[in-house]
């Protein structure tokens, strides 16, 4: 098989792999089912909110998430601060929220961490809100009884009883890698942002994507280390990851591009869908996490030499990196 055409497979493949909450629903789960730990939910239910977000048609995410979107996310503060998972309110600039008692407010988002995949977004109303207690998620294993507490489309709260099946790294196609994710199962109907919750109804994840075998979750841990820069100035605090633009699928032998983003460097450099990286600064690529690792280890803004199989030859592309912080809005203005 050429390597067009595994690019081309692994595009299909990496496109069921994961999928944001923007894409059509899983099957209803009864939001009366009684769940394997009550205490649980009925102590993190109150906090957990809808967010209803409106980008506009022309921010860059707006082409692939979509301009009207829906998520869940959790009060982590009584003055208002929700946690969610970034996609549902990148480049947003205006937000709905219900909260748990019925009530819908107007919210601004305040923060965005692209290396995790939080978000954080502020109510606009006057609180106290009821809020959940942050728990955490190092001592977190596979086979530990959990509960996913979400809010539908339809403005339903939505509890799922659940379990940790693994603790291991995620390596997405859209630059994206967390060294530890929760995977969790069974699916939940509405699980971008929910809260995912210990058996004492503490907050330990935020469900962020569906996977074949599950969801899977944020670590709560991550949040700790930006959240006062989260607030202060909208972004983490630590140096940027030099970002491309590209999605990256494994295939034998390099990585394999099956799209670019239209606003990134490596359109711009002439990376296109069927390339095959096999080289950056001269170093073999093994896959699409040594790529990741072998990318976040040079400078953003630094040109990057790759080596691209394109048309039955090996080609040097030089892209720029950028820091997708100057091109995505990140918080409101």
């Amino acid at each position: 098989m050429s390597p067009r055409a595994l690019v081309a497979l692994a595009l299909v493949l990496a496109t069921g792999a994961a999928t944001a909450a923007t894409r059509p629903s899983e099957p209803r789960v009864d939001p009366g089912a009684t769940p394997a730990v009550p205490t649980a939910v009925s102590r993190a239910r109150p906090a957990v909110v809808g967010i209803r977000a409106r980008i506009p048609s022309d921010r860059p995410s707006a082409g692939t998430l979509g301009t009207e979107r829906w998520g869940s996310g959790v009060v982590i503060e009584p003055e208002g601060l929700v946690l969610t998972v970034g996609y549902v309110v990148l480049e947003a600039v205006g937000l709905d929220v219900v909260l748990g008692d019925g009530r819908t407010v107007a919210a601004r988002v305040v923060g965005h961490d692209f290396e995790s995949g939080l978000g954080v977004i502020r109510l606009d109303g006057p609180g106290p809100y009821p809020t959940a207690r942050l728990g955490r998620s190092g001592p977190v294993a596979a086979g530990q009884p959990v509960s996913i507490v979400g809010v539908s489309e339809d403005q339903r709260p939505v509890a799922v009883a659940a379990r940790v099946t693994a603790v291991r790294p995620f390596v997405a196609y859209w630059e994206y890698m967390l060294e530890r994710a929760l995977l969790v199962a069974p699916l939940h109907p509405a699980f971008g942002g929910a809260a995912l919750v210990d058996p004492d109804g503490a907050l330990i994840g935020v469900v962020s994507l569906r996977v074949p075998e599950g969801h899977i979750a944020i670590p709560i841990d991550l949040l700790s280390p930006v959240r006062e820069a989260l607030l202060a100035q909208g972004r983490p605090a630590r140096p940027s990851r030099p970002w491309l633009g590209v999605r990256a699928v494994g295939i034998e032998g390099g990585v394999g591009i099956a799209g670019v983003s239209p606003v990134g460097p490596a359109h711009a450099a002439g990376l296109r869908p069927g390339d095959v990286i096999l080289r950056l600064n001269g170093d073999r690529v093994a896959d699409v996490e040594d790529f990741y690792r072998k990318l976040w280890g040079t400078a953003v803004g630094s040109a990057i030499e790759l080596g691209v199989f394109r048309e039955g030859r090996v080609e040097p592309v030089t892209v720029r990196s950028r820091d997708r912080y100057t091109i995505f809005q990140f918080r409101a203005p």
